[in-house]
């Protein structure tokens, strides 16, 4: 069963979404209403986020620099390999699309990156803010440009020094 939930962050409204209990989903903004009404993401859920959602609450804090939650997002291998390359940003970290392409094997696929990224699902969970243009130009973020800023912001201030030097990649939590 599909459920979602709305909550906010000093980014806006997060639509968080789950199948059988497994997020699936963080999308910026509120749900779409379909011209039938209703929603695409299924029934809407006040349990069932709870992990999420302090993770979520904590990243925002400053004292959680990564995301530990059963994910299963929908996508195509190459949307895949690149979510993975992603994933590997570490916290406070950047990288080009260019960058990415040629760790996939390709300089040339650097726009074929950025369209995986446009189609990543799980927000914030998978850091697409960390991918940055060839001279650091904050581009293509499904939030705009202001929320990819503050995010880089956050993971960047002086505050979350502690964050950067203990979360050396995405999959590291601090002790």
């Amino acid at each position: 069963m599909t459920t979602h939930k709305i909550v906010t962050s000093p980014i806006g409204v997060l639509t968080l979404v789950a199948l059988d209990g497994v997020l699936t989903s963080v999308r910026l903004g509120p749900p779409p209403v379909p011209a039938g009404g209703g929603t695409p993401y299924g029934m809407a859920a006040e349990d069932g986020f709870e992990d999420i959602e302090r993770q979520l609450t904590e990243y925002f804090e400053g004292t959680r620099c990564c995301f530990a939650v059963d994910t299963n997002p929908q996508g195509t291998e190459f949307q895949r390999r690149v979510w993975e390359q992603v994933a590997a940003i570490g916290y406070g970290s950047t990288a080009s699309y260019k960058e990415l392409a040629v760790q996939l094997g390709d300089a040339a696929k650097a726009r074929s990156v950025g369209a995986a990224l446009a189609h990543n699902p799980l927000n914030l969970v998978v850091p697409t803010h960390r991918v940055v243009g060839s001279r650091g130009a904050l581009t293509g973020y499904s939030g705009g440009v202001d929320a990819k800023r503050y995010l880089l912001d956050l993971e960047q201030a002086p505050q979350t020094e502690h964050l950067r030097r203990t979360c050396r990649r995405a999959d590291s939590v601090p002790a």
